[in-house]
């Protein structure tokens, strides 16, 4: 499967309808079937104590923070726009100083962690130095992956985009598995995989993208892109914060021995962005080549239904069969904690799937007026993690609460007026 051509004729909508089936349909089964690979590294939690599987969750969260999304977005945007008004060689100037400035921004942070790391590891409950010396180079790869996966994605490249995200997981799984299995890793060991999967998948969307990349530059109005980049970074690591900051905050809050019982109910459930996420990832591109040309798109409501079906009925789901599938993959330790915390995880994933559909259009179509919102949104909702931690469920309810305002928010400024 190549990527595809985009239709740019309003008279042919069912071929544009059949396009974005066809390719949010693999990129669905690309991202579905890499995130089962990665799920099954949690299946390696049998093989290790609990403490050190709360420790893997949370150098996975620490990852997860890096604004992976926000990086995608906005050079799936600048991409996707570039393309549609023939700007290739202003893109090429793009991507390479992004290149060199997210590996000095990775240098600020990595000299820091390593002078500091005896308070970092004991602040996070971790032994082993070792796993702070992996998130290092994870955090880098975690940079350039979605950098370069955003690139593809303007492409419209969604065949190499899956593949990336399979050898992605593949590779985790299979250096995790041999880590714990073969050598007797524990935290650190899993954690193996992590790195060098994000480093097999970024090395392949470098190699696609150089196409591009390595073009002759031409100067391009760096005032107007940092005017498009900041309010594109901030709008999507406000929905990066709300997917992935209630585990740090838990790890920070609860002792070690529990936090694995809340790390394994969350795996599960941010399962669910796997299925629906895909339908974003294809309209963005889409929206913002049809904005570029002023050209008129209905994919919105046929995405936000799609994505509704899917997210609702993947919670009603796993609150059915969570528990069985905790104790199928869990040791059995985790099962009364983990399967009480299922159905408020997995339902207060519904709103925020559905809020990240919204904040894809409005940031496709550079409505920028919602990101104050959701800043103010975000501070929120991190005093109230720091004030509402009694237990679990008291943090996911806070979790589920702000979801449902995100969403709100969100419905507001795609629908009134005031956000045009």
């Amino acid at each position: 499967m190549a990527a595809e051509k985009i239709e740019t004729s309003s008279s042919v909508p069912a071929s544009h309808h059949a396009a974005f089936f066809r390719q949010s349909g693999w990129l669905m089964m690309a991202t579905v079937g890499g995130g089962l690979l990665m799920y099954a590294v949690h299946l390696l939690n049998k093989k290790i104590p609990e403490r050190e599987y709360s420790v893997f969750g949370v150098l996975l969260a620490v990852a997860m923070f890096v604004p992976n999304m926000p990086l995608q977005m906005v050079f799936a945007q600048q991409t996707a726009r570039v393309l549609a008004t023939g700007r290739e060689r202003e893109l090429a100037g793009m991507i390479r100083l992004a290149w060199l400035g997210t590996f000095g921004l990775w240098l600020l942070v990595a000299v820091p962690a390593l002078i500091f790391q005896g308070a970092i590891l004991a602040r996070w409950q971790i032994t082993n130095p070792a796993g702070l010396w992996l998130v290092l180079p994870t955090i880098l790869f975690s940079l350039w992956l979605p950098m370069f996966s955003g690139v593809m994605q303007g492409q419209q490249n969604f065949f190499w985009l899956g593949w990336q995200n399979i050898i992605n997981a593949a590779g985790r799984l299979g250096l995790a598995a041999i880590a714990v299995l073969a050598f007797g890793g524990y935290a650190a060991g899993m954690f193996t995989g992590v790195c060098v999967g994000l480093g097999a998948a970024a090395g392949i969307c470098i190699w696609q993208t150089r196409g591009l990349w390595s073009l002759p530059t031409a100067p391009f109005d760096r005032q107007n892109l940092l005017a498009q980049i900041i309010p594109l970074m901030l709008g999507f690591s406000a929905v990066q914060f709300f997917l992935s900051a209630d585990t740090m905050f838990v790890q920070a809050y609860f002792p070690a021995s529990q936090t694995a019982f809340y790390v394994g109910a969350g795996t599960l459930s941010r399962a669910l962005m796997w299925v629906v996420v895909p339908l974003a990832t294809v309209m963005f591109p889409k929206i913002v080549h049809a904005e570029a040309r002023a050209e008129k798109s209905n994919l919105l409501k046929l995405v936000l239904l799609g994505t509704a079906i899917l997210a609702a009925g993947g919670a009603a789901g796993l609150c059915v069969v969570g528990p069985f599938v905790v104790k199928l993959i869990y040791k059995g330790s985790y099962l009364a904690v983990a399967s009480s915390l299922l159905p408020w995880y997995a339902w207060a994933m519904v709103p925020l799937a559905l809020a990240n559909v919204l904040v894809n259009d409005l940031m496709a179509r550079s409505r920028f007026r919602i990101v104050p919102a959701l800043l103010l949104l975000v501070g929120g909702y991190a005093f109230a993690l720091t004030r509402f931690h009694d237990n679990f469920v008291i943090v996911l309810k806070t979790l589920g609460a702000f979801n449902v305002l995100l969403l709100g928010v969100c419905a507001w400024f795609a629908w009134g007026k005031h956000g045009r």
